[in-house]
């Protein structure tokens, strides 16, 4: 295989927007930060703060749902505020997206460097889950534009592109959804697509994913891939490195993508040279 050519036809799959970036937390990995850059990195850190039972240590879901049942959201809330106080620096890969400007960007870790990146355009907005766990509060998602004021989400229809946080992001009123309880509400609707934005659903169409830095290791986080990836124009490719679960590989076959088996940090380097 000949990784330029490779990266050079998904360069230009990019820019003719028939493939769209899907991040995950291990493209946060690659800036100089001290925030959490893996599920297994935050379920540590909720750990260091929180004595947890055996059963909830190592998984940040069960971790978070403990410090919800047991201390309260609020706190929950205030916890992972702090994990992702530290802004994230943009990288090369975040820049170059920015300036390719696509017409979505789905970015599933809680940081806000991709925010930063669009800092200097006006012409996007965001799109963040919200969780369900306050009381009387029945939206699955809220949409902010460019300069971080909440508004309805039909404006997205105006931007050029759309930023996708379907986990939810620090900035800028740290929605999350990290609990058990708040991936139990979400996916017994999310078959039906209900608490994927209308946006996402139109933005999808024609056009496949580039999934970096994301893992499918846990059953929450192959579901909600799926979901978005639903109705799309297909043609994904994952680029990924090191061993495969039995579940990831049964994943990737389902999705039929493309795998690109490179180090993210080499990859992504080369794809921002060439956006």
């Amino acid at each position: 295989m000949d990784f330029a050519d490779v990266t050079a036809g998904i360069a230009e799959r990019l820019k003719s927007g028939t493939l769209l970036p899907f991040l995950g937390p291990g493209v946060t990995a690659l800036s100089e930060t001290t925030v959490p850059t893996s599920h297994e990195a935050l379920a540590a850190w909720l750990g260091s703060r929180v004595a947890l039972p055996r059963r909830a240590r190592g998984n940040c879901w069960a971790a978070a749902q403990y410090i919800e049942s047991f201390r309260h959201r609020v706190t929950l809330d205030r916890m992972m505020a702090d994990a992702f106080a530290h802004p994230v620096p943009p990288t090369p890969l975040h820049q170059a997206i920015a300036r390719l400007a696509p017409a979505m960007v789905v970015d599933t870790w809680y940081d806000a460097a991709l925010r930063s990146a669009f800092a200097g355009r006006s012409d996007w907005g965001e799109i963040q889950a919200a969780s369900r766990a306050a009381p009387g509060e029945n939206r699955w998602y809220r949409a902010y534009d460019c300069t971080g004021t909440e508004c309805a989400p039909a404006m997205a229809d105006g931007w050029r592109t759309l930023i996708y946080k379907p986990h939810g992001c620090v900035t800028p009123f740290s929605n999350f959804l990290i609990s058990d309880a708040d991936y139990v509400e979400v996916l017994t609707e999310i078959d039906i697509q209900t608490p994927i934005p209308d946006t996402v659903k139109t933005r999808r169409a024609g056009s496949g994913f580039l999934f970096l830095g994301c893992r499918f290791h846990d059953q929450s986080l192959r579901t909600y891939a799926r979901q978005i990836a639903k109705r799309s124009g297909g043609g994904h490719v994952v680029v990924i490195d090191g061993e495969l679960s039995r579940n990831e590989e049964r994943f990737l076959l389902e999705l039929d993508a493309s795998v690109v088996r490179r180090d993210l940090a080499g990859f992504a380097a080369e794809l921002a040279e060439r956006l």
